[in-house]
């Protein structure tokens, strides 16, 4: 069957595999508790199975654009079951929405010994939240776009997590649609066809983690595009905004600017700096007190030192280094790997020579790509904005390794959280595997980018 010339066939099988689609997620949204592991996986893998074969027959673009918002839609009034960040995200809504600094104390001391101001916060509310968090004793870790989000959410529904949640969705929604518009201008002017967008949009990581889970990631994404969209316009004071937004999301992005330093140029490049460095403090402005770096730093410690969760070099190297010394190399092995991912980035900025703006997204993937294989934690949400950035090169890899990454909650199947060597050794190898046979294959090579005529992406 030519995928160029579908047939009544083809298109109906087109359609039973959206309308199974839309089924999982239905499943997965309202009926499938994370302790459920197998069927979780079961889900997944109808959905993911959908979404290649979609992909691989071509689904009409239009078609694919309507069923990401549906997919997306049938999410709105559920309880994530899959992860309990929520919970935590609520938390910080309420201290913002009643005028209170989240980073200022952890919920625990809040509780303990409430504030000067504790008059005007929902202690009742809050109190009955404590028992949810998976994080009572660690400080807030999300930065001020996320913050105004949950304090907005909060507000509009201060007694009612449903309605939290809806907003929440409601933004995520937007900015989902916001990564769509700019993916469909964008994709063309760096080489490649329109259709390739639907490679993020209907992938069932981001679908789930987005929409379900309400991670931020689809904010990162969608202000990152923007970044690059306004270079591409020659605006890089703007495009400097835009990447203050989208660290302000999450600090994730930081790690773009030894790209951006080789593209933009040493002057260029200081303005822009400027720009970013002003608009984040402007942004952190309303959160500013003498703790906060301590507190950030403090969670930044705990985060490279203390924390794991679906790693892999990390994994290996902890290993051998308790299998050779017989020491438990935890707390030194993190923040040296931290160091390992830097390095990496300005080694790969330095090598792209003054890369053209169609490779950025590439660059940045491979970028993103060492910093996660190297990280202590892996969410499968964090891989998100690798699906975005996936769309702007032939290496497919990320896309099976955001497929893959449900392996990972096997370790809520119990209240130890206990990670299986053999999952993860099955979702690694794959990836590995994966990336490997793209390298010899040479899939790197980006194609030519043919432009609009008159537009300025070079």
């Amino acid at each position: 069957m030519n995928p160029s010339r579908p047939t009544p066939l083809l298109r109906a099988g087109q359609l039973l595999a959206l309308l199974l689609t839309g089924a999982a997620y239905w499943a997965l949204a309202y009926h499938t508790p994370r302790a459920q592991f197998g069927q979780l996986v079961l889900l997944f893998a109808v959905a993911g199975a959908a979404y290649a074969w979609l992909l691989h027959t071509r689904l009409p673009l239009r078609w694919g654009l309507g069923a990401a918002l549906v997919f997306r839609l049938l999410w709105l009034p559920a309880t994530p079951a899959l992860s309990n960040d929520f919970y935590r995200f609520r938390w910080d809504g309420l201290l913002v929405g009643h005028g209170h600094n989240p980073f200022a104390e952890t919920p625990v001391q809040l509780l303990q010994h409430p504030p000067a101001d504790s008059a005007a916060l929902p202690l009742a509310a809050l109190r009955g939240l404590l028992p949810q968090l998976n994080s009572p004793t660690y400080f807030s870790v999300y930065p001020p776009v996320c913050q105004a989000l949950y304090g907005a959410a909060a507000r509009a529904f201060p007694t009612s997590q449903t309605g939290f949640l809806v907003v929440v969705r409601g933004a995520l929604l937007l900015a989902d649609a916001g990564a769509a518009a700019l993916l469909l201008w964008l994709l063309p002017l760096a080489g490649w066809p329109a259709r390739r967008a639907l490679a993020y949009l209907l992938h069932p990581l981001v679908v789930v983690e987005v929409m379900g889970n309400v991670h931020m990631e689809g904010v990162v994404v969608c202000f990152l595009l923007l970044t690059g969209a306004l270079l591409v316009h020659r605006r890089p004071r703007l495009a400097a905004g835009a990447l203050a937004l989208a660290v302000a999301a999450k600090l994730l992005p930081l790690l773009a600017l030894p790209l951006l330093a080789r593209r933009l140029g040493r002057r260029r490049f200081r303005r822009f700096l400027g720009v970013l460095a002003g608009g984040l403090g402007l942004l952190f402005l309303p959160f500013v007190s003498w703790t906060l770096l301590l507190h950030i730093g403090l969670s930044l410690d705990l985060y490279f030192q203390s924390f794991e969760f679906n790693a892999s070099v990390f994994y290996v190297l902890l290993a051998l280094g308790k299998g050779l010394t017989g020491v438990d190399l935890v707390g030194g092995l993190g923040p040296l790997l931290g160091a390992g991912a830097l390095y990496l980035a300005f080694r790969l900025a330095r090598g792209a020579g003054r890369p053209r703006l169609a490779a950025l997204p590439q660059r940045l993937l491979l970028t993103l790509s060492g910093y996660f294989a190297l990280a202590t934690v892996v969410h499968p949400w964090y891989l998100v904005p690798l699906v975005a950035l996936s769309c702007f090169s032939p290496l497919r890899y990320a896309r099976i390794w955001a497929g893959l990454a449900v392996l990972s909650y096997s370790a809520y199947r119990t209240s130890a959280y206990t990670e299986s060597g053999l999952l993860l050794t099955l979702e690694y190898g794959t990836v590995l595997a994966w990336a490997m046979a793209e390298y010899y294959l040479g899939h790197g090579q980006l194609p030519r980018a043919t432009p609009a005529p008159g537009s300025r992406a070079r």
